[in-house]
């Protein structure tokens, strides 16, 4: 077994040793009682050295080879407080990520602040695999890490490990952070399928778009606007440039229902709605969300929207013997 993977398993034997029962709300500070610190691979190697060096010191009587062994020892002492001093007083305030389709990597940010009046250097935050270097600027500093998802609804990251190795190398000082704090996966929409229903009711919708078909408004000039579209005739009896707002009509509003994909499993019925919900987005369509056991979603489009509709999307029961 290479070294490598002998340390990775006894980090991970010590990581369950010491997980908390239950996640902590933030922020969380790193003092001597979460900090932890012991010899990396060379810092073995040199405190096996120095063994070496003092015994041979003192079996050949040698007072300057002597002197030099307790100097390193003494170096090695301070290196392994300056490690620990490089967390402590270290405070995770916040973690966050935007929530990401399942099978995209969710973009994880670990803030961080630090007490004043020392340098922080080497800092290295790990969560799930992912690793990040933290660099901290004015007491305060951010990590993105890239967590693999492979299921929608809330991801709980599990420990975060924040460590460092300065100043010599020869201790690894480390702390863990198991917060609160879940994050939210959307649904993975479907690959392909069929289109988008037929809006239903009588207000269609419309959208100002450059290529429309009918004139919506005049309105002024502005830098970078087509002379195609200058309303010359309005221009001249404004005595100001006038520039034509198009429409193009879209249709009625949307309704994603459940119940009209009633021949599908209900995880594949919540990636195809997904998908339209997107969709329709893009369109810049207004659409509803209709999901047993709550009440309508919208109409509405927007980012806020859509938000809400692939939350309630993501968060559905988890099984296909659930509502039909």
């Amino acid at each position: 077994m290479t070294p490598t993977r002998l340390r990775q398993r006894v980090d991970a034997r010590f990581e369950r040793w010491v997980r908390r029962r239950s996640p902590v709300s933030l922020p969380i500070r790193f003092d001597r009682h979460r900090i932890y610190v012991l010899p990396t691979a060379f810092g073995a190697f040199f405190a096996v050295l120095l063994l070496t060096m003092g015994v041979g010191a003192l079996n050949y009587n040698n007072n300057p080879a002597l002197l030099l062994c307790l100097m390193l020892a003494g170096a090695g002492v301070a290196s392994l407080l300056q490690a620990q001093l490089q967390l402590s007083g270290l405070e995770v305030h916040a973690i966050g990520a935007e929530p990401v389709p399942a099978g995209m990597p969710l973009q994880l940010r670990v803030h961080v602040r630090a007490a004043p009046g020392r340098a922080r250097r080497g800092l290295r935050v790990e969560c799930a695999g992912a690793a990040a270097v933290l660099s901290l600027q004015d007491g305060a500093g951010e990590a993105v890490l890239a967590l693999p998802t492979t299921r929608r609804g809330w991801m709980d990251p599990g420990r975060i490990r924040v460590s460092t190795t300065r100043l010599l190398g020869l201790a690894r000082a480390w702390g863990y952070v198991w917060a609160d704090a879940p994050l939210l996966v959307y649904p993975a929409p479907e690959a392909a399928g069929p289109p988008l229903p037929q809006g239903v009711g009588d207000s269609p919708q419309s959208r100002l778009h450059p290529a429309g078909d009918d004139v919506h408004h005049l309105r002024d000039w502005r830098r970078g606007d087509s002379r195609r579209a200058v309303a010359w005739k309005a221009s001249a009896r404004r005595d100001a440039l006038l520039v034509r707002e198009f429409e193009q009509p879209l249709g009625a509003a949307i309704v994603l229902d459940w119940r009209a994909l009633a021949a599908l499993r209900n995880e594949e019925r919540i990636r195809r709605l997904a998908r339209w919900v997107d969709e329709a987005e893009r369109e810049s369509r207004r659409y509803s969300l209709w999901l047993p056991g709550q009440p309508m979603i919208g109409p509405g489009a927007g980012a806020v929207h859509r938000h809400t509709c692939l939350r309630a999307l993501a968060l559905l029961p988890g099984n296909d013997d659930g509502p039909r």
